[in-house]
């Protein structure tokens, strides 16, 4: 574990225990040169929460979230079934650790089963699954059996994008990567997307230390940002810093603090 991860880091810098001395130095590092850099992650933390509120309050409940990263409690499963007590899950990610502890959480260990591999089973019940797949391949994430066994496909589905496709670089085509996503999804199905950023304030040193990482930070326009929204309507207030995201209680008056876009869209 020589290498700092996005995820580990993530997890740090919101308190958690999941990380190793190298994520925990490079969050201490991200945090002295930009000490707002929590705020932006309580910010994305709870857009999260209050978007999966709202797809599932608009009777979607079915969720394939592709980046979660590791579980921090309430997780996504948790605040979709405070709402929909039946809603399908699946996490996928391209961390074992990440997946292994997520397995772990859940206990969905390859359907009960003690041969089953860990990282790619779904529960005993068939709502939840937990999948090791990468991003940059979205067809072997759509064609994961596990995928396949808990999501269905002609029925709405919320897809979750959040805080992951910075990681991607140009190279990795971040665009045809949520097209191949989004086309697979049925009308009526709601893609939930937040993204860095340095529109607000110089970001080069989170850049430099992610360029440590295991992935490096591409940070994006807010017009490229909203690209990645093409063949979705966006709802209202449209893309925004994750803040300002309808808002359960008033947003911080200013906004240089969390250079981070969120948004909301719907499939027609």
């Amino acid at each position: 574990m020589g290498r700092p991860h996005p995820a580990r880091i993530y997890d740090y810098l919101l308190g958690g225990t999941d990380n190793h001395e190298a994520d925990r130095r490079a969050g201490d590092e991200l945090a002295t040169a930009a000490p707002e850099v929590r705020i932006g992650l309580r910010a994305n933390r709870a857009f999260l929460h209050r978007a999966v509120r709202h797809v599932v309050g608009e009777g979607v409940e079915q969720i394939l979230d592709i980046g979660t990263g590791l579980p921090t409690s309430p997780n996504v499963h948790e605040t979709a079934r405070s709402i929909a007590p039946r809603t399908r899950v699946v996490h996928v990610d391209n961390d074992p650790f990440v997946v292994t502890r997520t397995d772990a959480l859940l206990g969905v260990r390859g359907n009960g089963s003690p041969t089953a591999p860990t990282g790619s089973g779904a529960g005993s019940d068939g709502t939840t699954g937990v999948v090791l797949a990468d991003l940059r391949d979205p067809v072997a994430v759509l064609d994961h059996p596990v995928v396949r066994r808990v999501i269905d496909f002609d029925r709405p589905v919320a897809l979750l994008l959040v805080s992951v496709l910075h990681f991607l670089t140009g190279s990795d085509e971040p665009g045809r990567v949520v097209a191949t996503l989004r086309d697979a999804l049925p009308a009526g199905s709601f893609l939930v997307l937040s993204h860095a950023t340095d529109d607000f304030a110089d970001r080069s040193a989170a850049r430099a230390v992610y360029g440590r990482a295991t992935a490096s930070l591409n940070l994006r326009s807010h017009a490229e940002v909203e690209r990645l929204f093409d063949g979705f309507t966006l709802l209202d207030p449209g893309l925004v810093q994750a803040p300002f995201w309808r808002p359960d209680a008033p947003p911080p008056a200013r906004s240089r603090e969390v250079g981070i876009y969120a948004g909301v869209a719907r499939k027609s």
